[in-house]
């Protein structure tokens, strides 16, 4: 080990932690007569068998709008009409951040769920007692009027 001119050994140098990846992800708030659309994710997937907004991964330099309209066209073979952007949060998981953008969106037909996923319709009220990522508490909070 190199000395320093006072025979000290140098400090070793702390190794950075592994870069943790960020996701940015679009998802889709579709609400119809008072029900809200969610989809549950699929076996294998990270946080696999949670309720979610429909919605997905942007591909590099892809806008959130074009993305979101690609994920609900692949997901639920629906095009659709993309609002506006009504929530953005950052959530760190052990493996990986996301960074997730809620749209208000129509469907511009009967969505189909095409990946096998489960598909619902959700009364508001309804919202808090489905399972979803610990990344849309605060926009189920606020969907559901509690605080």
């Amino acid at each position: 080990m190199p000395r320093l001119p006072d025979g000290e050994g140098l400090p070793r140098v702390p190794v950075h932690p592994r870069q943790v990846t960020t996701l940015v992800v679009s998802a889709a708030v579709i609400q119809v007569d008072g029900r809200f659309l969610v989809t549950r994710r699929q076996k294998g997937v990270h946080l696999e068998g949670y309720w979610e907004f429909p919605g997905g991964k942007c591909d590099a330099g892809e806008s959130l709008e074009d993305c979101l309209a690609r994920e609900l066209l692949e997901e639920l073979d629906a095009p659709s009409r993309i609002g506006e952007e009504i929530w953005t949060t950052t959530h760190h998981y052990p493996e990986r951040a996301v960074e997730l953008h809620f749209f208000r969106c129509e469907l511009l037909g009967p969505p189909r769920p095409r990946l096998g996923q489960d598909m619902q319709w959700v009364a508001r009220k309804d919202l808090a007692t489905l399972e979803f990522p610990p990344a849309d508490t605060e926009l189920i909070r606020q969907l559901t009027g509690f605080s």
